[in-house]
């Protein structure tokens, strides 16, 4: 399916099957609607997951399901929180806080892209869920640990955390564009240094000297070295 069959299909009604009302013999619980949910993100994306979408895959009405979450930010803080509740938090030790704090940030990074584009849910969040804020206060009870000032502490867990949010985010958007034939940088590398180099070199001289560094890395390098910048920062 091209982008103008998918923009077409976005904007055709439903059929009567789906506009039919739907009635479930069992009640649902909000464990259900977040592994439902889950499994929606992991196959077909997070922008797949919709309020209506999520009750056709739970063969429930909308009224069902807002009686156990009260809208799309909601779902959203709970998703969150269940990825936040697989994280095993260390015991805090001063001798080894970088390699803690770091180990935390990969955990979170690993369960965000295991389901494509669900880190956007932690963007612009205000965390009440439990699980959430037990992974914060593991972070801040590191960070204090070794001597950071409180405030310094509280903001560099939320810079760590938006860019892990971030780097996941951008992932998921670049697969996604490559899945669709989207994709607006040419995947393969060596492609990609040869349009820097061929670049004027009197207006890019630092650019096309440098397209090998530019473009290195593999897997996560550069989130390795991002988080450890931030994290010897606060040293």
């Amino acid at each position: 399916m091209n982008a103008r069959e998918r923009r077409t299909a976005r904007h055709q009604p439903p059929s009567p099957e789906e506009a039919r009302p739907r009635r479930r013999k069992d009640p649902i619980t909000v464990e259900q609607v977040v592994d439902t949910a889950l499994g929606i993100i992991a196959t077909e994306g997070y922008d797949a997951l919709t309020m209506r979408r999520l009750s056709a895959a739970l063969d429930t009405g909308p009224a069902s399901l807002y009686a156990h979450v009260v809208n799309k930010a909601d779902l959203d803080e709970l998703l969150i929180g269940r990825l936040c509740a697989r994280l095993a938090l260390p015991e805090p030790d001063p001798a080894a806080w970088r390699e803690q704090i770091r180990g935390v940030c990969e955990e979170l990074r690993d369960q965000y892209l295991k389901y494509p584009g669900i880190s956007r849910a932690a963007l612009a969040m205000a965390p009440t869920d439990l699980e959430a804020l037990r992974v914060s206060e593991g972070m801040l009870a590191l960070l204090l640990t070794a001597g950071i000032a409180p405030q310094r502490a509280a903001w560099a867990i939320d810079a760590l955390l938006l860019y892990v949010a971030a780097y996941c985010l951008e992932l998921s958007v670049a697969h996604r564009r490559a899945e669709q034939g989207d994709a607006v940088w040419p995947a393969d590398r060596d492609e990609l240094v040869r349009r820097i180099t061929a670049l004027p070199a009197a207006s890019f001289p630092h650019t096309t000297r440098h397209a090998a560094e530019l473009t290195s890395g593999t897997g996560h390098d550069r989130f390795d070295f991002t988080v450890g910048l931030m994290i010897d920062g606060l040293a």
